[in-house]
Formats: C-alpha cells, structure tokens, sequence
C-alpha cells in the first residue's frame, strides 16, 4: 500500500446521492481477488454503453476530469454490499480520496484499509466543492484538512490508527508484522 501524507489534484464530481457499491463496481466483475484491472469496471454501466462503448457525457470519461485523484461525491456514497472490489475499483483508477458529507460505514472502513482515503467534511464545503467541479484542492492527512483554491480549510475526522496505517503504507497485518519482536518480547515474559 502507498503512503497518504497529502494529495494535490483537481477534483471530479459526481454530485449523485447513495451511490452503491453495485453502480462502483457491478456485480459481474467480483469473479477476481486481484486489485489490478478493476480501474476499467469502475463504474462500468455508467460509462460505457451497451456495445462497450465510452459515454461522452459521463463525467469520467470527460477529457478535463482526467488525472483528477479526488472524487467529491453525493451524500451516502458506498452505500450497499460490503465488496471491497469497490474501494479497489477507485484506487485502480486513479482516485485516491472521496470526499463528502456521508460515505457509509462499510465503504468508508474498506477504504482505510485498501488506501483511500475517505474524507468527511461540512455541508458547506461540500456544496462549494459540488458547485466547483475541476477546483484544485489539497488533503492533508496529518493535519486532517482539505485545503480549497481559496485557502478555506475544513478539517475531517479520522480514526488514529487508520491514520497511522494510511501516513505509514501499511495495511492492518502490515503493522502487526511491524511489532513482530514487541510481541514476541511479550509472549517470551508471559510464557515464564
């Protein structure tokens, strides 16, 4: 997993309320557990249409939308099954954050733990955020802030260990090998 400290990008928004998993990354290509590929499912009914062609209209297939890592989403974004093939779709694709005003639970979790970062911010500077498509904004994730062209700054919450994991590129199993001697140490002085 890569490191999170900050992302710079422009954003792309897909301003569409409770947008679920199944619509990220439809059902039809969770036959893989590998991450890589998935990029070209995100999304899939959306953007292409039934000959598999790109829709001009979508906003991800749009010529200015691409590069952008941040993706600013309606409200309850992620909603539905648990597949973390959704997080890994976005990842593959090139966003590296989500930000909105409510991303549901079991999206937000999988994303900590596959690296994307899911960014909560106030009803404000998500509506500046809607209205501003292409905007140029900054996360930061050691001081917790998103950054507008402006320089208003929102703060987020993130859970600290999460964070950590995110700051340092490493999964949950990749810290606990991390503490392989403390543990080890431990269980020396515990099995006496």
């Amino acid at each position: 997993m890569q490191a999170i400290h900050r992302i710079r990008s422009r954003t792309v928004v897909l301003p569409a309320a409770d947008v679920d998993t199944d619509q990220i990354i439809p059902a039809r290509f969770l036959t893989t557990t590998i991450r890589d590929g998935l990029g070209r499912a995100l999304f899939a009914d959306w953007r292409f249409d039934s000959n598999g062609h790109p829709r001009p209209d979508f906003v991800l297939n749009r010529p200015e939308t691409a590069g952008c890592e941040i993706l600013v989403a309606g409200r309850n974004f992620g909603c539905g099954s648990s597949r973390e093939h959704a997080p890994w779709a976005l990842h593959d694709f090139g966003i590296r954050a989500v930000i909105s005003t409510s991303i549901a639970d079991i999206f937000f979790n999988n994303s900590l733990k596959n690296g994307l970062l899911p960014v909560l911010v106030d009803e404000g500077t998500h509506s500046w955020l809607l209205a501003n498509p292409g905007a140029d904004v900054e996360i930061d994730l050691e001081a917790a802030t998103v950054t507008l062209p402006d320089g208003r700054r929102a703060g987020f919450p993130i859970d600290a260990f999460a964070r950590h994991c995110l700051l340092h590129g490493v999964d949950e199993l990749g810290y606990l090998l991390s503490q392989h001697a403390a543990i080890a140490a431990h269980e020396e002085v515990r099995s006496r």
